[in-house]
């Protein structure tokens, strides 16, 4: 079953089952003469609100994702903590209502009454839809083709894991050898098909979705390799853990049927995300563009009075997959800093900053003008810091897993800007990549709100390249 058919199934089972529950508590509150009814409720708008309701808050929990082979438990667990969340939201509504009208607390119970009959269909007909999903699996309809890159115990145990959970609709057509040293060989029935440095070629060749790496230790080496030839492909790229903390802040682990694979660049964010994650950029940069002015004025005027040269700073930065941008900034540094040394980084009590600089970079109000960058599409208001593509370029060399950080619209604040200082040092720099990893890995809008909380917190108390 491929993407949008499970999802629309999934969507289907929803709707079938939420407008049920609502149907059967409707029902029981009208026609069992149980509650006292003071008038006689609407039917058809409130079950369309509340199906949107649910739609809503199951959409946001990720209940919408991609399922692959994930436990039933664990979905129907999701799925209560997300039930949970929302019938407290509408009790602590019926609670203002009651209030406000004077009405008795029986209403109030009549709520817990909907959560049981929610929870017990809504989880029967997702139970339903992955059930059928698994015995399709099992069927041999919808299976995909998996390659397992590297030829040892953990590879052949993969296989061996995969032939005994035939629900995970994974059959391995061949296995990749690390390199030309290796013979070829063959284990229960799947033979070696090549070298990793003929990767792209093979998935082509078996038409295989799912590139498993169970590489021993002496050839980590090769992980880098592997990614960027899988990265511009439509497949799967999963990990054993032996491997798991070489690319640790890249990862996500799932346990599936037993066998602990990693998902090695995952979905960053669901495409509804990404533009809610957009409008909320646009929205808060207009908003924010017009409290600040008052300050933007006052800080144009003192850099202009204190030294010679442009109010804002220009400077090219490697914005999403690579593309070349100027960020606009106030300016902070006396006129043509760079000049005699070309690029460095900045460091602490640099004389190349101004008295105006230095107030300005410790309370961010220097960051302020890339709000143009954002309006204009090249940034976000969260997300890795965009770095000069020298030192891009530089970096990538000393630090393999570097230009990630290009999979994702550069921000004006991040993770990495809230917990360290301006870099300094090669050190600085990977320090931060850690966090940034940490961002991309967990990227989410209430991640997004998190930082920017966290932002706030460090404008207010002058935290930031002095802290």
């Amino acid at each position: 079953m491929n993407k949008n058919r499970e999802k629309i199934l999934i969507i289907i089972a929803d709707f079938l089952t939420i407008n049920l529950a609502w149907i059967i508590y409707y029902q029981l509150r009208v026609n069992s003469r149980w509650f006292t009814l003071l008038t006689m409720p609407e039917f058809v708008i409130p079950m369309l609100i509340i199906y949107f309701y649910w739609l809503i808050i199951f959409t946001f929990v990720g209940m919408y994702r991609t399922w692959f082979a994930s436990s039933r438990l664990d979905e129907i667990s999701t799925l209560f903590k997300a039930s949970f969340v929302g019938i407290f939201v509408l009790f602590f509504l019926i609670l203002i209502d009651d209030y406000l009208n004077g009405a008795g607390s029986t209403t109030r119970i009549l709520i817990f009454i909907y959560w049981g009959l929610f929870l017990f269909l809504t989880g029967t007909g997702r139970l339903f839809v992955r059930s059928f999903q698994r015995n399709l699996l099992i069927k041999g309809i919808g299976r995909k083709n998996a390659l397992i890159v590297g030829f040892n115990e953990n590879a052949k145990d993969v296989q061996n894991q995969l032939k005994q959970h035939p629900a995970l609709g994974l059959d391995v057509v061949g296995y990749i050898k690390a390199n030309n040293t290796c013979s070829d060989s063959e284990y229960d029935g799947v033979k070696t098909v090549g070298i990793i440095e003929d990767l792209q070629e093979i998935v082509e060749r078996f038409n295989a979705k799912e590139v498993i790496i169970a590489l021993e230790r002496k050839d980590k080496d090769a992980l880098v390799e592997i990614i960027a030839k899988c990265e511009p492909k439509n497949i799967g790229l999963k990990i054993v853990p032996d491997l798991y903390e070489i690319l640790s802040g890249q990862a996500r682990t799932s346990q599936i049927y037993g066998i602990p694979l990693i998902d090695i660049m995952p979905q960053l964010m669901p495409e509804w995300e990404k533009k809610l994650k957009r409008l909320i950029d646009i929205s808060v940069s207009l908003v924010f563009l017009l409290m600040t002015s008052p300050v933007l004025l006052i800080t144009t005027i003192v850099i202009k009075l204190e030294s010679k040269g442009n109010v804002f700073y220009r400077q090219d930065r490697c914005g999403i997959n690579g593309n070349i941008f100027k960020i606009i900034k106030f300016r902070s540094m006396r006129k043509d800093a760079e000049k005699h040394t070309g690029p460095v980084w900045s460091q602490k009590d640099d004389p190349r900053i101004t008295k105006v600089g230095k107030f300005i970079r410790r309370t961010r109000i220097d960051e302020i003008p890339q709000i143009i960058n954002v309006l204009k599409g090249e940034m976000s208001i969260v997300g890795p810091r965009p770095e000069r593509p020298y030192f891009v370029e530089m970096l990538s060399k000393e630090i393999p897993y570097y230009k990630r950080r290009l999979k994702v619209r550069p921000g004006i604040t991040g993770w990495a800007q809230v917990k360290h200082k301006y870099d300094e040092t090669i050190e600085d720099v990977k320090i931060k990549l850690r966090y940034d990893l940490f961002y991309i890995e967990n990227m989410s809008l209430r991640m997004d709100f998190k930082i920017l909380f966290r932002t706030i917190f460090v404008m207010l108390l002058g935290k930031g390249h002095y802290e």
